[in-house]
């Protein structure tokens, strides 16, 4: 585009990411952000606490060996089942090894 003065339109080719584009990238690669917090009065140490965040897919999580979710009973109704079933073996093993064991 000319405006008679000899100069012409400049365009310019912006390389953006989108969220969407980083988060992809993050969850495929994963973050850990790690902390620790301590407060303290008078030289005594009254809290402290430690700060550890992984941001991941699932898929990635699994890669790295982390599947915490699954065996946790608030959130996996399969763990949930699993650990009723458990404390009810465990209740009847009790029973069986009370039976066997001779009264003192």
């Amino acid at each position: 585009m000319s405006n008679g003065s000899g100069s012409s339109q400049i365009t310019h080719s912006v390389s953006t990411s989108s969220l969407a584009d980083i988060l992809e990238r993050v969850l495929d690669k994963g973050i850990v952000i790690a902390g620790d917090i301590t407060i303290s009065l008078a030289d005594v140490q009254l809290l402290s606490i430690k700060i550890r965040l992984l941001v991941a897919s699932v898929d990635k999580a699994r890669e790295i060996g982390i599947d915490w979710w699954e065996t946790d009973p608030a959130l996996s109704t399969n763990a949930k089942r699993l650990k009723e079933e458990n404390d009810d073996l465990r209740q009847r093993l009790e029973r069986l090894e009370a039976q066997l064991t001779p009264a003192a």
